[in-house]
């Protein structure tokens, strides 16, 4: 683990904030606000990202029979966020920290220009010692905008900021080579950056209150993990959980970070959601892509291009076989690139510099 970590994005579930009933756990609440203010106090800047609105909000108002289930989990959300946030700033001030709301969507990650109006009001905030709280805003997400969940969103707020570790947590102590409940599980507790995929050993079911499950938390560990950050999924219903983390103590899966991207790769990293077409590329440009060296896409390794995209959009590149290598910046539409198809001596359709490879290869 990171020794002295500068920044840490710690992500909470909804199944650690509420009880088995579906109230909120506002004692769990005040605990890990307790362990972040220690974190705080060492000289560590934290992000919060939470988890909780819906069950606040189912909570407190009961709802008509005929609401719909996705008005429903709206309406809860718009009225949990309020709740859920006054306890955290209740909590934190308590502890003499001021706290900050961010209300976020999938389309505030959209375009670079977006991206870094939200990283300079983040940055603004820890210069200032002020805890960002941030969760996803429920209340106007449809479902093609959401992220996958929270996961998502902690793995995106953690490459914005250039932290260093990204906490996720849940209810389990992480990933188990069987079910957790199972006694003779064993937890896998070290995951490098050549592991195999460790989906074989995940159930698939998701959580009562949330939306994610352990397969998205791996997925998006991994990705993180690959952009330089250490991920680690731990138990946030456990006593001391942040604590035993700063003290290099924790029982958790643990994935250990690759060598740390430049920001703009970190945005490109994410931005697969958004890309707008797709380029098919050829063996040798795929080995000059997937080698140590520094390398642009340049036409001649093109075989063909798929959609229309203009300069500035993000691109998929795929090999012949239909594997994704990665995701560029296009530094030209997909009108002139499908003209220089082939050639030699022309400029990179996608510079090195907006060039995110897949660690997966």
């Amino acid at each position: 683990m990171i020794r002295n970590p500068q920044t840490v994005v710690i992500k909470i579930g909804s199944n650690v904030l509420t009880m088995d009933d579906g109230s909120p756990d506002v004692q769990r609440m005040r605990n890990l606000v307790d362990q972040m203010a220690f974190l705080l106090e060492k000289g560590i800047r934290v992000v919060l990202v939470t988890s909780g609105a819906v069950a606040f909000g189912r909570k407190s108002q009961q709802l008509s029979a005929k609401t719909e289930a996705v008005s429903k989990k709206q309406v809860w959300a718009a009225i949990g966020q309020i709740a859920l946030i006054r306890s955290y700033q209740e909590l934190f001030s308590q502890k003499g920290y001021p706290i900050a709301q961010l209300m976020v969507t999938k389309e505030d990650f959209r375009d670079r220009t977006h991206y870094l109006n939200m990283k300079n009001c983040l940055d603004g905030l820890l210069k200032n010692q002020i805890v960002p709280v941030i969760n996803e805003n429920d209340a106007v997400a449809v479902t093609e905008l959401m992220f996958t969940d929270n996961d998502e969103l902690a793995g995106l707020v953690a490459a914005m900021i250039d932290a260093d570790s990204l906490i996720l947590l849940t209810n389990v102590d992480g990933i188990y080579k069987g079910h957790p409940s199972d006694p003779d599980s064993e937890l896998i507790t070290h995951v490098g950056q050549k592991m195999p995929d460790l989906s074989q050993y995940i159930a698939t079911q998701t959580s009562a209150f949330g939306r994610g499950g352990m397969l998205t938390k791996m997925t998006m560990a991994k990705k993180s993990a690959d952009l330089g950050i250490e991920v680690l999924i731990a138990n946030g219903k456990k006593e001391g959980v942040l604590t035993d983390f700063y003290n290099q103590q924790l029982r958790c899966t643990y994935f250990e970070p690759g060598k740390s991207k430049h920001n703009q790769k970190k945005w490109i990293a994410h931005s697969d959601t958004y890309s707008k077409g797709e380029i098919i590329i050829n063996e040798g440009a795929k080995k000059a892509l997937l080698s140590e060296k520094i390398t642009s896409l340049l036409p001649i390794g093109i075989l063909s291009i798929n959609g229309a995209f203009l300069k500035g959009d993000i691109i998929r590149i795929m090999d012949s076989s239909g594997q994704r290598i990665g995701l560029g910046k296009a530094e030209y539409g997909a009108e002139t690139a499908r003209d220089k198809i082939g050639l030699s001596g022309q400029r990179p359709l996608v510079h090195y510099d907006y060039l995110y490879i897949s660690e997966s290869h």
